[in-house]
């Protein structure tokens, strides 16, 4: 994940690269014209959080970094239904919804959970998709933390300002390092600074397609949630609708579990 300060992709995901990628102002309406022309396609800006396969990663595609995903493909399909271009921002997880609130970007897709702590901040979308908890562990550990009370006392590598965050603060004596990035997390758990990290499943299992010597743990975290949502700015129910009309042909078209399955293809490929 990046900074706002320090992005290092500003995509279109719709076939060309955009000019103004500046701020927006906060008052602005569900989409932004991106000039004066009345014909000029609008656009509309995705925050996005790139290091959590298979929802948003980067994969060099063609020769070219880009960001892909299951998360990127709905975006896609929401910008589509509105008739706007897609422009994609890559920042730190935790910066998701400041950027949101101020306007910088339009809507938040980053396998968001809306809690009640975030639904204070910013507004949701219906849910889009469900996923499991998942420990992860050095494969040479897996006997060794087989349940939840084994893992009492031992040190994870988690994702700043992330649900997983908030699990791990629910075991006993659990010694949590905050890093921005799930590629930094795989690294101090390959090195042995961490014993452990709870990500999502299916981040998990795309992962450890492609490095060695990791596992997923027979322990389960304790966790019941209602799924994944996606973010907009506080009172722009217009926006939020659209999206909804989005998310409910994409669920009839079952449409989420096909994205989903390419995804997961995609980011088990070298």
């Amino acid at each position: 994940m990046k900074k706002w300060g320090i992005l290092t992709a500003c995509l279109l995901l719709t076939g060309s690269l955009l000019a103004g990628c500046g701020d927006k102002n906060s008052d602005q309406a569900s989409v932004s014209d991106n000039g004066g022309s009345k014909t000029e396609a609008k656009t509309i800006v995705l925050g996005t959080s790139a290091d959590f396969p298979p929802y948003e990663f980067h994969k060099m595609v063609g020769g070219k970094d880009q960001i892909v995903g299951f998360d990127i493909e709905i975006a896609k399909q929401i910008a589509a239904d509105m008739g706007a271009n897609l422009e994609v921002k890559d920042m730190d997880f935790k910066a998701l919804l400041s950027e949101l609130s101020s306007g910088r970007v339009d809507f938040v897709i980053s396998g968001m959970t809306p809690d009640e702590n975030r639904k204070k901040e910013v507004d949701f979308s219906n849910n889009y998709y469900k996923a499991e908890q998942a420990v992860v562990i050095r494969d040479k550990d897996k006997d060794k933390y087989s349940t939840m009370k084994s893992l009492e006392g031992v040190s994870f590598g988690i994702q700043t300002g992330s649900i997983q965050e908030d699990i791990a603060k629910t075991i006993p004596n659990a010694k949590i390092t905050g890093l921005s990035k799930i590629n930094d997390i795989i690294m101090q758990l390959n090195s042995g600074r961490v014993d452990a990290s709870i990500m999502e499943k299916p981040v998990a299992e795309a992962f450890l397609k492609n490095v060695k010597g990791l596992a997923i743990a027979d322990a389960v975290p304790d966790y019941k949630e209602d799924g994944y949502a996606i973010g907009v700015k506080k009172g722009n129910t217009e926006l939020v609708d659209h999206i909804n009309k989005t998310l409910d042909r994409l669920k009839s078209e079952k449409k989420i579990e096909q994205f989903v399955s390419e995804a997961s293809d995609l980011a088990a490929q070298k």
